[in-house]
């Protein structure tokens, strides 16, 4: 059975999944192949195309197509009567709500009709299924999480069709909900109206809060008011934030996602890359309180099951803040938390496709990595070099992870761009940009000089997996980046550029089977510095998306200071 799953849904993030027979074979997100971050109000043509050419499937040959919005009841949901009565300051809203309350669905469906018709996929012949946003979520954790038994589900964004956070648990393939909260009632969309007042943009900005945030005193300033939480019940004040219409907040004729209430409290929104007063206690807060509430949340909803299986998922936007996820770690009871590395909603495409999978009667694999987008050979990276107009001179290497290992441990930055593309925020080692992290000054350099962004932001290391639980005191999975640990008091001196303000690191741990380039290439590190960890950021520049093809990591290599490219076995220098 071949089932496509297709995400957009929400007017950004737009992305496509494959399934065939069970298997995850291909996955993208739409702006990789647009240049534009978001994809925002896009649906997954190229991305679909990729996903559809690289398994060597017609679009004829699709079964199904998984969509992650579903039309909502009136009469048997509580969701469009919380959100119309929540929402009663803005009586156009909430009337919309209760008696059109499905208009995105079917414009939604309107739009995806049309294009499976534009790829000659056939909207009348392929058979459609619209799978609720956080059921869509919920798969993306646990049909792909490889967890056998019962396990406890969690999905935490900003919201979906009216749902923005969801408990449930899943057995023997089946999701079973426990408790939904709705708009405007969500930790997610708090966290994004405080990522706008401390100036940066949402659905973007939110690591740089969540890197902000260990510089500042969660103590100094609080930030309670914002929201009420018991653990059993969540609300949100609209009076300052999570606020539509005439509440919002106006500047420069943008409207924002808080009240200018929330300006008379705390002052003027932040503005510039610099980490400053009182902002950065801001941060602090509002990170503690996300914390705080979700805790109690997850205690309440899912303590019982956590303490019967230990096992956990998690999945949405919220499920990609590091520090709330080592915190769920270290909750009583938890063995192991999966959480789905494209948590946001590129995640999903994969999510709804496994969801509908499993209903038609598949059984969904496990997620093994996420290499799953293009791949490009050594010939094709020297046709993009003969193409290119900065005309690159290029040098074919016989062992380019041992030659880029050398560059490393001289101290000098190294683009490598190698095999499948990364799906979801991360890059893994195929799609990055790679440093020594034990050469004082490199974190500072790729920070100010390459990436163009903001000086105090964070790196993160990946590491070697017969290394890992000495650096990171635990033995914890950790593939996809996705957690913050407690690094090693001996480690910390070994490996500064990679170690946060309050001693943690968001590692990755690096397998052999995954990814045996990329192993090779920190095994030779290793050779020269004696650590087998190597500093990794996405090859992209500030407001970019990561690089997909050649053409664009050459465009990259030429618009920064980056001084050497491999590319497959390729090297380019600069001069």
């Amino acid at each position: 059975m071949i089932v496509l799953g297709l995400s957009g849904a929400v007017s950004h993030d737009a992305s496509a999944a494959l399934f065939v027979d069970g298997k995850l074979v291909a996955a993208a997100e739409e702006e990789r192949f647009l240049r534009d971050k978001h994809a925002k109000g896009k649906l997954p043509v190229e991305a679909t195309k990729f996903c559809l050419e690289f398994a060597g499937i017609k679009p004829e040959q699709v079964d199904i197509v998984a969509f992650p919005y579903a039309e909502i009841g009136l009469w048997n949901s509580p969701a469009r009567w919380h959100y119309a009565a929540r929402h009663w300051y803005a009586p156009d809203r909430a009337f919309t709500a209760l008696f059109n309350g499905n208009r995105r669905y079917w414009r939604n469906h309107r739009n995806v009709m049309a294009m499976l018709d534009d790829l000659g996929i056939g909207a009348k012949r392929v058979k459609f299924v619209p799978v609720e946003h956080h059921l869509a979520h919920a798969s993306s954790a646990y049909h792909l999480s490889g967890f056998e038994g019962r396990c406890a589900i969690l999905g935490i964004d900003g919201k979906g069709e009216y749902a923005t956070t969801f408990f449930g648990y899943g057995e023997n393939g089946r999701i079973h909900k426990i408790k939904e909260f709705y708009d405007p009632d969500s930790l997610g969309g708090l966290y994004g109206a405080l990522t706008e007042y401390l100036g940066f943009e949402m659905l973007d900005g939110e690591f740089k809060v969540m890197g902000m945030a260990p510089y500042g005193d969660p103590k100094r300033f609080d930030l309670s008011r914002l929201l009420e939480c018991d653990g059993k019940d969540l609300r949100v004040n609209t009076q300052l934030v999570n606020c539509i219409g005439l509440r919002r907040y106006k500047k420069d004729g943008k409207g924002y996602y808080f009240s200018p209430a929330l300006i008379d409290w705390l002052g003027p929104m932040r503005e510039g890359d610099e980490i400053d007063d009182p902002y950065i206690d801001y941060a602090a807060s509002i990170q503690a309180l996300l914390e705080d509430a979700a805790l109690k949340l997850i205690d309440h909803y899912l303590g019982d099951i956590i303490r019967e299986t230990g096992k956990i998922c998690f999945a949405g936007g919220v499920a990609l803040n590091v520090k709330l996820n080592q915190r769920i770690i270290a909750l009583p009871g938890v063995k192991e938390l999966f959480v789905q590395p494209a948590a946001s909603d590129a995640g999903t495409a994969i999510g709804a496709a496994s969801y509908a999978a499993v209903q038609a009667g598949e059984k969904v694999a496990p997620m093994e990595h996420v290499y799953l987008g293009p791949r490009y050979t050594t010939e094709q990276c020297i046709e993009a070099c003969r193409q290119h107009p900065a005309k690159p001179q290029w040098e074919v290497l016989e062992n380019a992870p041992a030659e880029a290992a050398k560059l490393l441990a001289e101290g000098n930055p190294v683009a490598w761009f190698q095999g499948r593309m990364e799906f979801g925020p991360r890059a893994l080692g195929c799609r990055s940009i790679l440093g020594n992290p034990a050469s004082r000054g490199v974190a500072d350099l790729i920070n100010a000089q390459i990436k163009y962004r903001e000086r105090w932001r964070p790196f993160c290391p990946s590491m070697l997996d017969r290394v890992a639980p000495e650096i990171l005191q635990t033995d914890h999975p950790s593939p996809y980046m996705t957690f913050t640990f407690d690094v090693a008091e001996s480690w910390k001196s070994r490996i500064p550029e990679v170690v946060h303000k309050d001693g943690t690191a968001r590692a990755q741990i690096v397998t052999k089977e995954t990814n045996p380039r990329y192993y090779a290439l920190i095994e030779e590190l290793e050779k020269h510095t004696g650590n087998a960890v190597v500093l990794n950021t996405s090859l992209n520049r500030r407001g970019e998306p990561m690089v997909c093809s050649p053409t664009d990591a050459l465009n990259m290599f030429f618009g920064s200071d980056l001084p050497y490219l491999v590319m497959e076995d390729l090297l380019i220098r600069k001069g």
